[in-house]
């Protein structure tokens, strides 16, 4: 079976890729020195970074037993209760610094 052409996706200013053009194609790290300059190819080939940037102080996961009444206490508050509560526990370290 054949497929039928639908004419209206025909791009003529973007023609889907012949055989011949794939056996012309050519990587980036060939083609970019050539337009751009050596050192701004080499820039723009470097893998990009994505992702939230890394902190110095990683927080640590922990498998940790509460009494429910104080998990529901810090989950009421609403988002960010985690943070709340990571804060409730730094403030009580520095009050009871040894």
């Amino acid at each position: 079976m054949t497929k039928r052409v639908n004419h209206e996706l025909i791009d003529d200013d973007n023609p889907e890729w012949t055989a011949a053009d794939f056996a012309g194609a050519r990587p980036a790290s060939e083609v970019l020195p050539e337009l751009f300059g050596a050192g701004n190819a080499a820039e723009l080939l470097q893998p990009q970074k994505t992702g939230r940037p890394r902190t110095r102080t990683p927080k640590v996961f922990t498998g940790i037993r509460l009494d429910a009444d104080v998990l529901e206490a810090f989950r009421a508050t609403g988002k960010g209760w985690q943070t709340r509560m990571n804060d409730a526990l730094k403030a009580w370290l520095r009050e009871h610094a040894a």
